[in-house]
């Protein structure tokens, strides 16, 4: 949920999604940042920020005296209460007070001033700017990937310009990005790894209605979550087949070398952080480093160990294919103990069964490539049809809604190289205006 203002009855901070509020209104669900008022006389201090999991929590923060919370609604489970969201600005009324009126030119000027590059815009209208920035991020990834590898730190500067593009062109459309996150490199899954996620993370970030502020962070966290394989040997990244027990302990120091990488770098943030740290805990304890269980693990790490997983899954490597995305959303489902069930299920919506960039096989013998996803009908995306399968040529495009058609239904998906597709050239071809 999007939040830009709020009012009197709680202090928003609009760059990390923060609301104060009273003790009354505090819930289950809600993540306590600090408290910020206590019954004068009180003799405990809270200090310790987290989840509220339970009424006794609250009954206990009741008897302690506290007054006030500082709720982070970015790590929370529960959306910001609709009371706090902001309301649309309505024109000037004739008894308001010359104060609020100045207040909102400024607001207006300030609005009128921003930049209009995240302004919605068409999927074609976008794809040729997402498609040049996508290039190039996997370039200058790479050598930073090997850089990382010879001893050198994080160029957090690039680190910082690459995830403002991505959240940009996101922003402006969620699909261009995304679509290109289903072109296969077996050669460059480390780098690519990085550039996917941080994609993936941001497009299922806005899904949820998260602040653009938070968004940046979590495509940072994203992107350099799994920085410490630099120090892992490739071999065992790359070993097709399980790790034994002595390369399983080499890749799981991975997260505690990504952390010695980015503790110190400038702009990292707590968030950031904890993405690194706990990508690979689960809620049933079975994770690392620290086997934390349910609550203790932030929603930003669920929200990073389902894309990790997801990409992993999908991705190629130099030894294996990768996996169809319904085998991979299936896997997560199935894994309900480990992966947050409600979040799964809201990622399924945000990215669809058949995500945008898929070439899917239809039931009238035509291939299509999937432009849109139907939230209300994840089975049945909006798609480009270009190809003749029966007679095996190339068909002039036609788009057609399957949400709208009773007769046409997706049959199963393809692999571009099995009808000889360049997926890159192909995309190039119907989505460059």
């Amino acid at each position: 949920m999007h939040i830009s203002a709020i009012y009197t009855a709680a202090r928003h901070h609009a760059s990390d999604m923060r609301v104060t509020l009273p003790i009354e209104e505090l819930k289950p669900g809600m993540f306590v940042d600090s408290v910020h008022k206590q019954k004068s006389g009180a003799e405990v201090k809270i200090k310790s920020r987290g989840m509220v999991r339970d009424e006794a929590i609250i009954a206990r923060l009741v008897a302690n005296g506290v007054v006030e919370l500082n709720i982070d609604f970015a790590q929370s489970d529960i959306p910001i209460p609709e009371k706090y969201q902001a309301p649309e600005v309505k024109p000037d009324t004739p008894d308001t007070k010359p104060k609020d009126k100045q207040v909102q030119d400024k607001s207006a000027k300030a609005t009128k001033a921003q930049p209009s590059k995240d302004k919605k815009i068409s999927l074609e209208d976008e794809f040729a700017n997402a498609a040049r920035q996508f290039e190039q991020h996997n370039k200058q990834l790479q050598m930073l990937y090997g850089n990382l590898t010879t001893g050198m730190q994080v160029d957090m500067t690039l680190i910082n310009d690459i995830s403002q593009e991505i959240v940009g062109s996101v922003l402006r459309n969620t699909n261009a990005m995304a679509i290109l996150t289903r072109i296969k490199d077996k050669e460059g899954f480390n780098w690519r790894h990085m550039i996917n996620c941080a994609i993936l993370v941001t497009v299922f970030a806005k899904y949820l209605g998260l602040g653009k502020k938070v968004i940046e962070q979590m495509a940072i966290g994203a992107m350099l979550h799994d920085v410490g394989h630099t120090k892992i040997p490739q071999g065992i990244i790359d070993k097709n087949g399980p790790l034994n027990k002595l390369e399983m302990k080499t890749m799981q120091r991975h997260v505690a070398q990504s952390l010695g990488l980015t503790r110190d770098a400038p702009g990292i943030t707590p968030l950031m952080l904890d993405m690194i740290v706990s990508h690979h805990e689960r809620l049933d304890g079975s994770g690392y480093p620290r086997r934390l269980q349910g609550m203790q693990i932030s929603k930003a790490a669920r929200i990073m160990a389902i894309v990790d997983v997801y990409e992993g899954m999908t991705a190629e490597r130099p030894h294996r294919d990768g996996d169809e995305p319904l085998v991979a959303l299936r896997y997560l489902l199935a894994n309900k103990a480990q992966f947050d069930p409600v979040l799964v299920q809201h990622f399924i919506k945000c990215i669809g069964v058949h995500p945008v960039g898929t070439i899917v096989k239809l039931s009238n013998e035509r291939l299509a490539i999937v432009l849109e996803g139907n939230r209300g009908a994840p089975t049945a995306p909006k798609v480009r049809v270009f190809y003749n399968t029966k007679h095996m040529h190339h068909i002039t495009a036609k788009d057609i809604d399957l949400n709208e058609q009773d007769k046409i239904k997706i049959a199963s998906t393809v692999r571009p190289l099995d009808y000889q597709i360049n997926l890159s050239r192909l995309l190039k071809d119907h989505l460059l205006v």
